[in-house]
């Protein structure tokens, strides 16, 4: 279970948020340089990314993963589950880039420039089972949210060959499939504008919605991915739109508390281990762990450009507090 909401901020900054639920903390903060080596764990075949990128992963000789990040071109992207809705490809093809599900988000960081430059290849690349995998990682159902510093929000899907690319002026994720589905049933809480039930929404628009809320229902409590895509939106839409990168930052914060699930390892292993936010403009990684008072903030800097190192960086998972006296 993970929740993604999208913002424009007034002086045009993009931020990209999300909570990430899971059985453990495994991410941590990381830098990844350009040309990077590694391979993939589907045919172990060797691939060396273009650009350099920042976010939340894992770095090993087993695993090259990360779940959240954003690149030297402001190109953000964060991968959700996606429960039973991926269709992943069984049968090897060399013509193709045939990669892990997981390894998704890392390939799509360190090769592509923004959604056009995507879109324009998405063709090329298939997300593979693990019918035919040097290395067995089960089946893990994947979606992704991604956005750019023009303010363009998709979510590509993996259930159909090409990958689905699918504009989401909402600014919303969650877990289910159907997102059109989703959508219909946010009516029930709120009154679209015109131009996005006709499916002219142009980008760069705050709210999508009229704002009038007399006679609408409201969003149910559960944590549910139903329940937490509707909330979210709803609540966006509600909220003020922030100044800027710092107020979008907060902002997001507290619409990610209203689906942050608490640990409660008596009734479910799954909880919000970690919640992080991406800003396309000022290519910024902010990071919270579950149990920490205050956030980490690491941005992918014009030096850090040439760096040739991959840094994983060890943010203790434990309570931080501005100590008063």
């Amino acid at each position: 279970m993970c929740t993604s909401i999208f913002q424009v901020a007034r002086n045009g900054v993009h931020v990209l948020s999300r909570t990430m639920d899971w059985p453990r903390l495994e991410n941590s903060p990381m830098f990844v340089p350009r040309k990077y080596q590694w391979h993939s764990s589907f045919n172990r075949h060797l691939i060396q990314n273009k650009y350099a990128f920042i976010g939340g992963g894992e770095l090993s000789n087993k695993r090259t993963d990360i779940a959240d990040g954003v690149n030297e071109y402001g190109l953000c992207a964060q991968k959700l589950t996606f429960g039973n809705g991926a269709h992943f490809v069984d049968e090897i093809d060399d013509s193709k880039v045939q990669i892990a599900p997981f390894e998704f988000v890392f390939w799509l960081l360190g090769n592509f420039k923004s959604i056009a430059d995507i879109t324009e290849h998405i063709a090329d690349i298939q997300l593979m089972s693990q019918k035919n995998s040097v290395i067995k990682y089960g089946n893990p159902e994947l979606h992704f949210a991604v956005t750019d510093p023009t303010g363009a929000i998709v979510v590509i899907e993996p259930t159909t060959w090409p990958m689905r690319i699918v504009a989401n002026p909402l600014g919303v994720v969650t877990n289910s499939p159907h997102f059109e589905r989703q959508i219909q049933q946010l009516e029930k809480y709120v009154d679209f504008k015109p131009e996005f039930k006709a499916g002219k929404m142009p980008i760069n628009v705050p709210k999508v919605t009229t704002g009038k809320l007399s006679g609408k229902a409201t969003p149910p409590g559960s944590y549910s991915p139903g329940a937490r895509f509707l909330r979210a939106a709803y609540l966006k839409e509600r909220a003020d739109q922030p100044a800027d990168e710092a107020e979008a930052i907060i902002t997001s914060w507290h619409l990610l508390d209203s689906v942050t699930v608490p640990q409660n390892l008596t009734h479910q292993q799954t909880f919000s281990v970690y919640r992080a936010a991406t800003v396309a403009e000022s290519r910024s990684y902010y990071f919270q762990s579950y149990h920490q008072g205050e956030m980490s903030k690491l941005q992918l800097t014009d030096d850090m450009l040439t760096a040739t190192e991959a840094v994983v960086y060890n943010v203790p998972d434990e309570l931080t507090v501005n100590q008063l006296n």
